[in-house]
């Protein structure tokens, strides 16, 4: 198996990229209009602290993987709040009844790994009683926006036959609809208990949290007959890390640092794009 350097910047011909001098061939090929340079690499390839630095500086996403072709993958499993989409819904929702702050402060102990996750969910959700469904409807055609580049990722995913599965921790309400829209392959998330069209204040069924990511991970990798190397996992908190880590190609997305630190392949400063061009 051959291995690559991979780098993404929107122009890569304007970065100073001298301190990858030693294994910058003569004639370096560019792809995906100037956005990404491969560099063939040994496994064992470890790029210094130094040069890491200078990349980062830049705002130069990097990483060394298996050269594969996107072509090969069969499945793209995504975190939805922070990575899919640009925000947290519970948060926004939580602003309908003057709570923003207090959910919030709690969304991000749990994405930091700091409580745990159906603990923090379970208390948000409780905030939000009595809540009128008509918020949540709000909140989806106002403010829920996909992140840069996810819709053209999701383009490739249709046109190459890589299957793509929403999981979170988030809401059927907004994955239904996200999958509807964008025609999603496969949609888990919580679901919230609603009578007389407000919001109880509960949950109902099974809990999304990071351990039913990684086993939904594993159901559908079988039920597809995948190879762990055919699998990409993308997130940003510490709830998703099981999952990363679990795929073949585990991507922090704008990652908290906890989550950051536990994958190989981090896409810091790119949008949703960056996940395709790692790949040929």
């Amino acid at each position: 198996m051959s291995f690559v350097l991979v780098l993404q910047h929107a122009d890569l011909l304007s970065c100073d990229l001298s301190a990858l001098d030693a294994i910058m061939p003569i004639s370096p090929e560019y792809s995906f209009n100037k956005s990404v340079l491969r560099l063939p690499v040994r496994k064992e390839f470890k790029l210094e602290e130094a040069v890491q630095a200078k990349l980062l500086a830049q705002h130069i996403d990097f990483a060394i993987l298996p050269d594969e072709r996107f072509a090969d993958l069969g499945l793209i499993v995504s975190d939805m709040d922070s990575t899919l989409i640009t925000i947290e819904c519970v948060d926004e929702i939580a602003a309908g009844v003057g709570l923003q702050a207090e959910v919030t402060a709690i969304t991000e102990r749990s994405m930091r790994g700091e409580i745990d996750f159906e603990q923090s969910l379970r208390a948000r959700v409780a905030l939000l009683k009595g809540l009128p469904v008509t918020e949540l409807n709000r909140v989806y055609d106002e403010v829920l926006k996909l992140s840069p580049g996810a819709e053209w990722l999701l383009q490739q995913c249709r046109e190459y036959g890589v299957k793509f599965m929403l999981v979170s921790g988030g809401f059927t309400y907004f994955t239904d609809r996200l999958k509807q829209q964008y025609g999603l392959d496969y949609t888990y998330a919580n679901q919230l208990v609603v009578q007389n069209d407000k919001l109880t204040g509960e949950l109902t069924g099974r809990i999304i949290d990071a351990q039913a990511k990684a086993d939904l991970l594993a159901e559908y990798s079988a039920m597809l007959g995948l190879a762990k190397s055919q699998i990409v996992a993308m997130g940003d908190g510490a709830n998703d890390i099981p999952m990363l880590q679990a795929a073949g190609f585990g991507v922090a997305y704008h990652a908290k640092p906890k989550t950051q630190a536990a994958t190989t392949i981090s896409v810091r400063f790119g949008g949703l794009d960056a996940v395709r061009k790692w790949f040929r």
